[in-house]
């Protein structure tokens, strides 16, 4: 395999900011300003009631990293920014979906989620709600075999993502 088949293909910001109303809107809109796509964008509060953190993935080819970093400092309630580096961070994305599931596909669709270690959330006479979280690739696998069954609805959480521990002693 290629040094290209690993290169990240998008930057995951982790951005700390004080826990007021309008913060979200004012970073989203300077990216609006910017014309910078935002491809999953997840907020939330830290263990700290004073901050939330807002995880933004933005694809490399559309937003030049130094710029909207500069951008977002700019803004007075961002407190401090990180990019978190795919390969030295540990993501996550939550998946909920309800998909067609009556006769035999009932038994393929519940065999999928068990393969993935997913979670049957509800179970109608013809559709089921299914749940999965997982890194994004585990997720857009279990997204795309999912599809010849039918999905009714999809929902996705974005990412949130952590850097991974250091284990030097």
């Amino acid at each position: 395999m290629s040094a290209a088949a690993h290169e990240p293909t998008h930057h995951t910001l982790s951005v700390l900011v004080e826990n007021k109303a309008g913060v979200l809107a004012r970073v989203a809109s300077l990216f609006a300003r910017r014309g910078y796509n935002i491809e999953s964008l997840a907020v939330a509060p830290t263990d700290d009631e004073a901050f939330s953190r807002i995880t933004i993935v933005v694809d490399v080819e559309s937003a030049p990293l130094e710029q909207i970093v500069k951008q977002l400092f700019k803004l007075i309630n961002v407190v401090k920014i990180s990019e978190l580096d795919p390969r030295q961070s540990v993501e996550r994305e939550l998946l909920l979906a309800t998909v067609r599931a009556s006769g035999e596909n009932r038994a393929r669709v519940l065999e999928l989620v068990q393969i993935f270690e997913g979670k049957i959330l509800n179970v109608g006479h013809t559709e089921m709600t299914v749940s999965l979280e997982g890194n994004p690739v585990k997720v857009d696998d279990f997204e795309s075999l999912l599809r010849p069954y039918g999905i009714v609805e999809l929902q996705r959480t974005g990412r949130v993502a952590l850097p991974k521990l250091d284990r030097t002693v």
